[in-house]
């Protein structure tokens, strides 16, 4: 990507990793991209770490602000917005309203989905089948898809009537159903957003970087994606 830029981005080919890509692409905004390897566990190393303390991605660090660091996804989102005044209304109820859509997102769709995923990509591909868990997960997902569904019907997008930064945080979560095992028979007013947000050239050309991830979407060689997320854990 370009040099010299405000931004730049810390981040690897993950649900989470995902959403400030999508900010940026969406905005046409410049940034460095410097992708960080589960795999050499460059997340954990003390470069890093003095960025984002969590040893977690994404990252970003605004270079015109003082070379200001900002970690955890939803909070990133929100200062992407907030600094490029794009993908967040100005009205206090519908920032109220994406607010509490974002937080949906990170407290609910994205750890229940994760942990769908990891007991059933990585847990059980490790040895450690867990049943009572993974239907626990699977169940809970498929309970917030409906929330979503039902929040869905009669509008275009999560928060009033434009693409904001609270699909972007759930789109790449609730897209990665099959990851996750969850079904989505029956939701229409998802799947109809679902097919919106993949009509979007500048979405889909983040959801390729650092590299293109089709597994997640239920495309490509899902064995082999699998075997290598689960590898990942035991480094």
């Amino acid at each position: 990507m370009a040099t010299n830029t405000d931004i730049t981005v810390y981040t690897a080919n993950t649900m989470n990793g995902w959403k400030p890509l999508i900010f940026l692409h969406e905005s046409e905004v410049d940034y460095e991209l410097v992708p960080i390897s589960f795999a050499k566990r460059e997340q954990k190393e003390s470069w890093y770490l003095k960025f984002n303390p969590n040893g977690r991605i994404p990252t970003i660090v605004d270079h015109s602000n003082n070379h200001f660091a900002v970690f955890e996804s939803g909070a990133i989102l929100w200062y992407l917005a907030e600094k490029y005044g794009k993908f967040l209304s100005r009205d206090p109820n519908l920032r109220s309203e994406t607010l509490q859509w974002l937080m949906f997102q990170m407290g609910g769709v994205g750890p229940m989905m994760g942990q769908a995923m990891y007991f059933q990509r990585i847990a059980k591909s490790n040895g450690d089948e867990e049943p009572f868990s993974i239907r626990r997960y699977v169940e809970e997902s498929r309970r917030l898809l409906e929330v979503l569904n039902t929040r869905l019907e009669g509008r275009q997008f999560l928060v009033g009537d434009e693409y904001s930064i609270a699909d972007m945080a759930t789109y790449p979560w609730a897209r990665s159903y099959f990851w996750a095992t969850v079904s989505v028979d029956g939701l229409d007013h998802l799947n109809a957003w679902f097919d919106r947000l993949d009509a979007r050239p500048r979405t889909q050309e983040a959801l390729q970087l650092p590299e293109p991830r089709p597994s997640a979407f239920g495309k490509g060689d899902i064995d082999k994606a699998a075997q290598k997320n689960a590898a990942n854990f035991n480094n």
